[in-house]
């Protein structure tokens, strides 16, 4: 890779990973998924920095940090649900860990049209572009995740994941 576009994908890099990483934490609803995720997303983007970097990097990584999630969640729909609690870290803040518990008890396209409109910003076109779906779609998961998520932090249903 030139020089030029090595510096450029390092300030790429510095200025949007931590944001990614807090999204796809979203996603998983577990930091070490989190941190595999953005950490594949970003290599597949420098490996592809010469093209990406003409158009919206940032959305080319998203897309992959997404892609990268639905294919771990496909396969892991085959996994047998057991009652044992898995060791894992927590936040301390009580409200960061009822969010991403609400977020995890959410359907998995609700779950990403929330995050991508309403934590990335992205508009209603970006977030359908980004997950392959119709406008009309996204309106209606972020309308239903919204809705969902308001209830259950009302609630405090967010135990029980």
């Amino acid at each position: 890779m030139r020089r030029d576009h090595e510096q450029e994908f390092e300030e790429f890099f510095e200025t949007t990973s931590s944001r990614l990483l807090t999204a796809a934490w979203m996603l998983t609803g577990d930091g070490h998924v989190a941190e595999e995720l953005v950490q594949e997303a970003m290599a597949r983007t420098y490996a592809r920095w010469g093209r990406v970097r003409r158009g919206n990097p940032a959305a080319y990584t998203r897309r992959t940090i997404v892609n990268l999630h639905t294919d771990r969640w496909r396969k892991r729909r085959r996994e047998v649900l057991t009652d044992q609690v898995p060791d894992r870290a927590t936040s301390d803040d009580p409200m960061s860990v009822d969010l991403v518990r609400a977020l995890s008890r959410l359907p998995r396209r609700e779950r990403e049209c929330v995050i991508l409109r309403h934590y990335l910003d992205l508009s209603e076109a970006e977030t359908a572009r980004t997950l392959g779906v119709g406008v009309g779609s996204v309106k209606k998961y972020a309308m239903n995740g919204r809705r969902t998520l308001r209830d259950l932090l009302r609630e405090g249903n967010t135990s029980h994941v």
